[in-house]
């Protein structure tokens, strides 16, 4: 297929009516975009010829444990939705463009949009270099599959491919992304974090809080870096082999659960986005199966130890923005991997829940955007004096991601109200006043300098300055920990406000947000969770500010809901 003709088939698809349960309008803005890219065929990259195409599509083999040049080499290659339908047109061409002997599967699927194949399992044999993938035409030399353990030696890969970081955004499999730049000062931030958290932490199963491997694997996509990668498939690996295969996903058997922290009823340990990163970035479908998935997916559902979650309808409910953040990401990535119409219906049902917690809050205080919640109630002690009605700012940016991965899939028109609405209050509540920043009380690393921002460990709309300072004093010095994670809240807010004034205090919140990409910031290593907690969510932040402000918000020409 030529590329004028990928072009006049993809702007058909682009054109096709899209149901309320699909993809959203904004998404196939966002393919449109990064297929362009992708095929060099925008204009604000110039050259849109045939070689840049190619270039694209090349991919590197790198030796890792094997030994020789016939190395067995497991590779996948996600695309984006309505580009491929049928894997028997995946070819892999040596650096001479000679057709290679390969196996080639169909490992995803598009469950949103114009459908397809989300991503293909590349098997072949051959020395280390650069190949390049086409699909254009049927393959004609075929390879025998095997399984991904027998390509490991002493548990590691005899070979790693990467593929560029402009098809790997393109594709969308971590959703819309943009390749990092060499002068991006989040990219520095995270390389220099790398430093300290690349080593596997058997040891510590606290650094594995908020998934590490899929944290790996979106820094993969954005960069192409083969470091990034391995470490990445080293830590899903680990962490898989440690989910509890047996037994019911209901507490106290909890099948599906975690195991290496000795709690698997603890379902903030219970990732499945990293099971669909895994299988289109690595091939690697052999730590998983349906129901493994299935247990995994019915334990959030049953919520462990914590007991089913549900509607927020009293105020003194237990709640945290952790469990529903995650929650939620977790649910839309069962989807995602399984198209099960279950898993639609639950993301449904939980993002109504986080709607009305956030419009109608049982305590009677109306909307100030945060999904407020009781802090005695989230230290355990309900019965307490002097109760804070509020929220963590940081812990919020789990519900954001989830509600970001949510409108990929479905686009409900609650979600961008509710993005907004939380930009809004962090905006207005969730900063400390630098006047209130003086010794002995400054609450901040040094890292980021004199004027480095840092969010309240407890926000409130309601409360007094010095309720909230008597907490930020009890359990939040360093909480500037936690800027990083918090472009995503704001930069989501910026893609779907319209409100030019509040569009502008987000702009200059996110570019004050800069001086915590510091180098002297990335090397603190106090936990190891800390890697994650920045990075699994915010890479996206920097496409979403590259974005005009309310873009999110607009309809697109041509295409329905």
């Amino acid at each position: 297929m030529t590329l004028r003709a990928r072009r006049r088939r993809y702007h058909v698809l682009a054109a096709a009516d899209v149901a309320p349960s699909t993809a959203s309008r904004h998404v196939l803005v966002v393919l449109a975009c990064l297929l362009a890219l992708a095929f060099a065929a925008c204009p604000l990259v110039g050259d849109a010829s045939p070689a840049k195409t190619a270039a694209n599509t090349t991919f590197e083999v790198h030796r890792l444990a094997g030994k020789g040049d016939d190395l067995p080499v497991t590779v996948g290659i996600p695309f984006p939705p309505g580009l491929l339908h049928d894997a028997a047109q995946v070819r892999i061409l040596d650096a001479k463009g000679h057709e290679v002997a390969a196996s080639v599967t169909a490992s995803l699927t598009w469950h949103v949009g114009p459908g397809g194949i989300r991503a293909v399992r590349v098997q072949f044999h051959g020395p280390p270099g650069v190949y390049r993938f086409a699909f254009d035409a049927p393959r004609t030399m075929q390879a025998h599959a095997w399984p991904y353990g027998e390509g490991l030696i002493d548990g590691r890969p005899a070979a790693l491919a990467t593929l560029t970081p402009a098809w790997l955004t393109a594709s969308l499999i971590a959703g819309p992304q943009s390749v990092a730049s060499r002068d991006e000062a989040y990219a520095r931030y995270v390389d220099a974090q790398f430093h300290w958290a690349r080593a596997l932490p058997k040891d510590d199963p606290t650094a594995w809080l908020f998934d590490r491997p899929s944290t790996l694997f979106k820094a993969y996509v954005r960069t192409g870096r083969a470091d990034y990668l391995e470490a990445a498939e080293m830590s899903y690996r680990w962490y898989m082999a440690g989910i509890k295969r047996d037994g019911l996903p209901v507490s106290p058997s909890c099948g599906g659960g975690w195991l290496p922290d000795g709690k698997p009823c603890d379902v903030k340990y219970v990732y499945i986005e990293p099971i669909l990163l895994a299988v289109a970035l690595t091939g690697d479908a052999s730590m998983h199966d349906a129901a493994t998935v299935g247990k995994m997916a019915d334990l959030w559902q049953s919520g462990g130890w914590n007991g089913p979650p549900g509607p927020y309808r009293h105020p003194k409910d237990y709640f945290t923005e952790r469990l529903a953040g995650l929650g939620l990401l977790e649910t839309v990535a069962a989807f995602e991997l399984t198209g099960d119409p279950r898993y639609r219906e639950r993301i449904d049902a939980r993002v109504g829940w986080l709607y009305e917690h956030q419009r109608a809050n049982p305590d009677g205080l109306g909307n100030d955007g945060s999904w407020r919640n009781s802090w005695n109630v989230h230290e355990n002690d309900p019965n307490g004096s002097g109760d804070v009605r509020g929220s963590s700012p940081w812990m919020s940016e789990n519900i954001i991601d989830g509600l970001w991965h949510a409108w990929l899939v479905t686009a409900d028109p609650r979600i961008p109200t509710m993005m907004t609405g939380f930009g809004r209050y962090l905006e207005t509540y969730g900063w400390i006043d630098p006047k209130l920043l003086v010794p002995p009380h400054d609450w901040r690393n040094g890292c980021s300098g004199p004027h480095g921002l840092i969010a309240w460990y407890w926000s409130s709309a309601h409360a007094s300055t010095e309720s909230l300072s008597a907490i930020q004093e009890s359990e939040g010095w360093y909480s500037d920990g936690h800027d990083v994670e918090l472009g995503l809240p704001i930069a989501a807010a910026w893609y779907f406000e319209k409100d030019p004034t509040q569009a502008a205090a987000l702009k200059r919140r996110f570019t004050g947000l800069a001086s915590s990409y510091s180098t002297e910031c990335a090397a603190i290593s106090d936990t190891a969770r800390r890697f994650n907690w920045n990075n699994r969510g915010a890479g996206v932040a920097q496409w979403m500010m590259a974005q005009p402000a309310g873009i999110g918000a607009h309809p697109v020409a041509g295409v329905s809901r």
